[in-house]
């Protein structure tokens, strides 16, 4: 295990939005003496509710976007790391519209690491499982650090173009980065329009929820806070040049999240309605994280999935005000897509 980077101000991108602002959360709460720039465009899936009430000498809020290279210029010098979590996300909304999750997913992360070449700054970049494709439902193998990239989303496409971007700037210009690639985050803070949330809010609207297909896809589930606690030792004492994959050996399919999701909320677990599927839907993610554990010691916390998924239905439940407002809209949008 390397020693440990002593961080005292650091960058984090898109930390308004779901994932981010649960790591910034995480920060604040385990480890005092950092003190945080938040970056945020603040789209539709970033809200600034997401960090309020941290401290105010803790957590610095600049509204922008990680395309504007001034922006960038102005706030990166005296930082001793970017985290990089700005992301356009959506599968859905990525085959509806590519274009955003070109600008932010690629121009944004050249922007980027520009910036943290220029300014010698420590950048950490926050990928997913997605940009190796889908695994076979019968196959046992598991990704891991050397799995082939194979991206069948724009989404994925985008997100495996800028991790490609991060190891060329890496071998060519001495970038200082690490990056991890993550499976399915659950927890508080996630947009509607996300699977988990989505089932839950309905449920709570009186709406039958929906499910893409046969509903046997497979996801590995990982609950946001061990997300946040790999990403900081990766960040801190992972080695420079070196990609490392977080997972909690979560495999779920989609329908048996969704049975154990109306079981807790007191339904019929047969109480839903099947809808078309996603093109090009991938079948099976699956995370091999022996390396982050062998080197750096890491193991998640939260490896119960029934107790976590409790605490996150009792989180929307008890916050209706802060998902109320886009729920309609987020329904409109999905009937229109006839999903």
């Amino acid at each position: 295990m390397t020693e440990k980077l002593a961080l005292k101000n650091i960058i984090v991108t898109g930390g308004c939005g779901f994932i981010g602002s649960n790591f910034v959360r995480y920060v604040v709460r385990n480890h005092p003496e950092v003190h945080i720039t938040v970056i945020d465009a603040l789209t539709y899936a970033g809200n600034i509710e997401n960090i309020a009430g941290l401290p105010r000498d803790r957590v610095e809020f600049v509204h922008g976007n990680i395309c504007d290279e001034d922006l960038l210029n102005r706030v990166v010098p005296g930082h001793d790391a970017i985290v990089h979590y700005a992301a356009e996300s959506h599968n859905d909304n990525s085959i509806a519209n590519p274009e955003p999750f070109i600008q932010t997913n690629v121009v944004g992360t050249f922007r980027l690491i520009q910036a943290a070449r220029k300014f010698d700054v420590r950048y950490h970049h926050v990928s997913t499982d997605e940009v190796y494709g889908d695994l076979a439902l019968d196959d046992s193998a598991r990704f891991t650090e050397e799995t082939p990239y194979r991206p069948s989303s724009p989404y994925s496409s985008t997100k495996a173009s800028s991790d490609m971007l991060v190891r060329a700037w890496f071998r060519t210009y001495g970038l200082k980065m690490t990056i991890s690639n993550c499976s399915n985050n659950y927890g508080p803070y996630q947009h509607v329009e996300k699977f988990i949330p989505r089932q839950i809010t309905n449920i709570l609207e009186g709406i039958r929820p929906k499910l893409y297909g046969d509903g046997l896809n497979v996801r590995d589930w990982i609950n946001t806070e061990d997300h946040s606690s790999a990403v900081w030792a990766i960040l801190t004492q992972g080695r420079l040049g070196e990609t490392y994959l977080i997972g909690a050996d979560g495999e779920r399919d989609n329908i048996t999240v969704l049975h154990d999701i109306l079981r807790v909320m007191g339904k019929d677990e047969n109480d839903f309605d099947h809808v078309k599927d996603r093109p090009g839907h991938d079948r099976r993610y699956a995370i091999d994280s022996s390396k982050l554990r062998r080197e750096l010691g890491w193991t998640p916390a939260h490896t119960d999935f029934e107790s976590g998924l409790r605490e996150t239905i009792d989180w929307y439940r008890g916050n209706r005000q802060w998902w109320e407002p886009v729920k309609a809209a987020t329904e409109a949008r999905y009937s229109q897509q006839g999903q």
